[in-house]
Formats: structure tokens, C-alpha cells, sequence
């Protein structure tokens, strides 16, 4: 497993394996890794010549009051995971690698970056497409990993990677989930195990929309989020940030359900912030027919 922190080392091996005719896959991580991160890895084991995972916790993603500081840092629990998946090379550049002094080039990704979670995080995700279209041309992928937890960033990076025409097939994978259906987050680190024992009410609300439309065969929208919404205050330490029904593509809200369609949430569980969603299509409601 070699260890890069250097772009131009990184770049002078992909592009000998490039020449060598490899197929390189990348697993992007902002490290504190889990078995989410660990899926993607194997999935890109299975489908690739060469598996490159990067760890870069991206400074221009974070806002000024959020948790950049705080955000869970652990490289060498990170290799120590990596290890045993035979991961082939790891890129852990610093901040100052990414974005040396007079750096000042973005990305802005447009509206679909200023709903959902970026109508409470400004420039969240024009610092997500920044940073990946970096790696994008760093590692030169021909396929980029990602977990559908993320659900809106996979959409920003479908539409970076449509726009600018970079040669790069994003490869979404599904959300890996505890047993109690809490989906794995770095960032649930945070939880005291009382909130712990809470945060499954994103779950539960998830499959409770689910249910509203594909056995109850509601099809009006707001009644479904407001329903959703109660479930998730009988929770006590739980507050809802956004509770929306969304198409694929372009994540636009829905008034009457059209399948498919995205259930996507955020909820705060004490100070913590945490997302999930889950897809519904045509299929589930034909197989309960």
C-alpha cells in the first residue's frame, strides 16, 4: 500500500498506469473511515486494476461556524482499515498540498447547491466540486465511488462531471447501515450514547415515508413530510432541519408523488447534524400490488 501526499507524485503514477493501460478507481474520504468507506473500497477492488482512496478533510466544504476543527481525524486507524483491503495506493495531501498560498479558483456548482443541506450550508458544495474536480485531475480515475447516504452530493458530482466533461463514471454505491438502521457517518462519532440510542428516528421516519406511499398509496407530498416530521419530534432529542421529497435528477421538491423519487432528511440529534434518504421506485409499489 504506498503512502502519496505529494499531486505530482500522485500524478506521475496515474499517469504510468494510464500508459500502462490500468484502470485506476478512486474512493474519495475525508478519512475517520467506516465500513461505508470500506465498501466502496472493495466495490472498487472488484471493478479495477488499481484502487486509489484519498484522505482529505476539505476545509473550503466547511462554513465558518462548522466543525472543521472538531471534524474526526485518525490517519493511522484509517491505514490500519485500508491494510487488509489491499488497497493499492493512499493520497493524503495536506492543506497546503490542495491549496497552496493565492489559491483562490472554485467551482460553483450552480442551485442545486443552494437547496437541502446547502440552503443551511452557503458553499458547501461548491467546495465539494472544487476539491473532487482537484482529485478528478489528480488521480485521473475512470471510476469515482460514492455512497448514496450523500444522496445530493452524488447529484452535484453527476452534474460536475456532465458539465465539465470530465472522462470519469461516478459509481454510487448503496448506504451501508447499522443494525438498528442508522446509517454509517463519520460524523456519528459526535453522538453521546444516549443520543446514540436516538438517532435511529431518521430511519424510522425514512421507511415510515416509504410506507405512506408504497403500501398506503398516498401520493400528496406535504401530508407525507408532515406525518414524517411528527415521527421524528416523538423523539425528544431529535429536531428536524429539512424533511423533502425530491425527483433524481434535479432534486426538485414534489407536491403529488410521481415515482421515482428521493425521500431525503436532515435532522439534528443534540448538536449533531445527520442526513439520510432513501429512494422509492415503481417497482416497490408494483410488487405490493
Amino acid at each position: 500500500m504506498q503512502i502519496i501526499t505529494a499531486i505530482e507524485d500522485m500524478q506521475a503514477l496515474s499517469s504510468r498506469l494510464l500508459s500502462e493501460k490500468k484502470n485506476i478507481g478512486l474512493v474519495p474520504t475525508m478519512g475517520a473511515l467506516h465500513e461505508g468507506h470500506l465498501g466502496l473500497v472493495r466495490r472498487s477492488k472488484d471493478e479495477n486494476d488499481f484502487t486509489v482512496v484519498s484522505i482529505f478533510v476539505n476545509p473550503s466544504q466547511f462554513g465558518p461556524n462548522e466543525d472543521f476543527n472538531e471534524y474526526p481525524r485518525d490517519t493511522e486507524g484509517d491505514l490500519d482499515k485500508l491494510s487488509p483491503c489491499k488497497v493499492d495506493a493512499v493520497f493524503i495531501p495536506g492543506a497546503d498540498e490542495m491549496y497552496p498560498e493565492g489559491f483562490s479558483t472554485s467551482i460553483n456548482i450552480g442551485n442545486i447547491g443552494t437547496i437541502l443541506c446547502g440552503a443551511s450550508r452557503p458553499g458547501h458544495f461548491n467546495g465539494v466540486a472544487t476539491v473532487v474536480a482537484k482529485l478528478f485531475n489528480i488521480v485521473m480515475p475512470g471510476r469515482a465511488y460514492f455512497g448514496q447516504k450523500d444522496f445530493q452530493q452524488t447529484v452535484v458530482i453527476g452534474k460536475l462531471v456532465r458539465e465539465l466533461d470530465f472522462g470519469v463514471d461516478i459509481v454510487v454505491c448503496p448506504t451501508v447501515r447499522g443494525p438498528d438502521g442508522l446509517a454509517m457517518s463519520s460524523r456519528n462519532g459526535y453522538l453521546s450514547d444516549e443520543e446514540r440510542k436516538a438517532a435511529p428516528i431518521l430511519y424510522k421516519a425514512l421507511k415510515f415515508g416509504e410506507e405512506l406511499i408504497v403500501s398506503n398509496g398516498i401520493v400528496n407530498a406535504v401530508l407525507i413530510k408532515e406525518e414524517m416530521r411528527k415521527l421524528i419530534h416523538t423523539e425528544p432529542l431529535a429536531a428536524a432541519d429539512y424533511v423533502e421529497i425530491v425527483t433524481l435528477g434535479r432534486l426538485e421538491g414534489v407536491e403529488k408523488i410521481e415515482l421515482p423519487v428521493a425521500i431525503c432528511i436532515a435532522v439534528k440529534i443534540g448538536k449533531t447534524r445527520l442526513i439520510d434518504n432513501i429512494v422509492v421506485e415503481k417497482k416497490q409499489v408494483e410488487d405490493v400490488r
